[in-house]
């Protein structure tokens, strides 16, 4: 698979084998962008960071949630 990114970050496109061919795959955001990270050339990422990515979180985070803890217990 493979993910291309526009410079204004809000349109990605994927390219995914499949076996018996190519699927093309098109995301274009309305408002806000991708967080995309800025460096150039290749970048390899994991499904967690690719499921981030579509949900609008940065791919160079630590963890999805922060964690609470409860103030009485």
């Amino acid at each position: 698979m493979y993910l291309f990114c526009n410079r204004d970050h809000n349109k990605l496109k994927c390219l995914y084998w499949d076996g018996t061919g190519f699927w093309l795959l098109y995301k274009r955001l309305e408002k806000g962008h991708f967080q995309w990270k800025k460096k150039e050339g290749t970048v390899v990422i994991s499904h967690q960071q690719l499921q981030w990515l579509l949900e609008g979180l940065k791919i160079d985070q630590k963890t999805a949630l922060k964690t609470s803890y409860p103030k009485y217990i």
